[in-house]
């Protein structure tokens, strides 16, 4: 992701969208944010993505982040194709689509968060925008990012996982091991010592023993 890291304040653009023109700051407020690009409109994994995306809103909604896709083609395009994804999700013609996409038809935002795919082309030959995923927190920094190529999709139900674990862990001194779900115990980092441990986490630590003789595998019930 050329210029954009993990702690930086993401940028303030300005765009066209299918909600008339926003400045992403302005859109988000003190919400958290996901911000995710699609290749091109009328296209089927792009489809079945914010298909998906689409049927999770409500669960996103629930965590406060607010959703915005991206795509290459027009506003106009982005209309019609919306009636089509929610056609797709069975939903009734009436229905439209939770959240808004940006119209990038020049590309210039694509270049800009390097979302470009170059091995993806159209049929002019211009690269197609990779399936990039933003995760913005209040503060307007870059929380998380993701990208994939335009060929495979993405798992929304896997970014609704990082999205709580984020925002646990931005509340409160953990980590979350693999495959953590809400609920499930949590890890205390490395960098807490023993005693302050304890005073951390009333609910209690266990240490796993090691052959190493290590104390570093230590859980914790979720907070």
């Amino acid at each position: 992701m050329p210029g954009i890291l993990l702690g930086d304040v993401f940028p303030d653009f300005e765009a066209e969208t299918t909600i008339g023109h926003i400045k992403l700051h302005d859109y988000l407020g003190d919400s958290w944010g996901i911000f995710f690009s699609h290749p091109r409109d009328y296209t089927p994994v792009c489809t079945t993505e914010l298909g998906r995306a689409s049927k999770l809103s409500g669960e996103f909604s629930k965590r406060n982040v607010k959703m915005i896709a991206l795509s290459v083609d027009s506003v106009e395009d982005h209309h019609g194709w919306s009636k089509d994804i929610m056609a797709y999700n069975d939903e009734a013609p009436a229905c439209k689509l939770p959240f808004p996409i940006i119209a990038d038809a020049k590309r210039d935002l694509a270049v800009k968060l390097g979302m470009l795919d170059p091995d993806e082309r159209d049929k002019d030959g211009i690269p197609l925008t990779a399936r990039c995923v933003f995760v913005i927190g209040p503060d307007k920094k870059l929380k998380l990012s993701i990208l994939y190529p335009a060929t495979t999709g993405r798992n929304f139900d896997e970014l609704l996982r990082v999205i709580d674990s984020l925002q646990l862990t931005a509340q409160n001194r953990v980590a979350t091991p693999v495959g953590w779900k809400p609920g499930d115990r949590v890890m205390v980092p490395p960098n807490i010592p023993e005693d302050e441990a304890a005073a951390l986490y009333p609910a209690g630590v266990f240490t796993k023993d090691l052959p190493s003789g290590k104390k570093y595998l230590r859980y914790t019930p979720q907070p």
